[in-house]
């Protein structure tokens, strides 16, 4: 599986759970912890999480092994790691505390989104 193909069924997944602003920086070159981070939010702690658990199936159909899933109780910050990418799923408010698109600014974004409304 490419990593495009991983990263359109992420954001395809989390879209069909309503998560909003989903945002996908290429850190390659800036970051050595994955090659792209997928950044959503949602509005409610039932939505952050029902967004976490449509990823984690998605990518299980695909036999596409989550190395590890933390803060899925607390529903705040809940971070899937799938490798070279790494899905952020924040609660709405945590997501502006935490701002990591500005701390992340110089990564370029790629537009997943609109490759999947073709």
């Amino acid at each position: 599986m490419t990593e495009r193909t991983l990263l359109q069924t992420v954001v395809k997944a989390a879209d069909d759970k309503r998560a909003e602003d989903i945002l996908v920086l290429n850190m390659q070159g800036i970051s050595m912890i994955a090659d792209y981070f997928v950044i959503c939010h949602g509005n409610s702690d039932k939505q952050v999480q029902a967004i976490a658990r449509e990823i984690k199936e998605k990518v299980d159909e695909l036999q596409f092994p989550v190395k590890r899933t933390e803060g899925f109780d607390e529903a705040k910050w809940i971070l899937v790691d799938l490798g070279d990418v790494v899905v952020h799923i924040f609660h709405r408010d945590e997501r502006s505390y935490y701002k990591l698109e500005r701390l992340w600014g110089d990564a370029p974004i790629e537009n997943v989104l609109s490759e999947l409304n073709q």
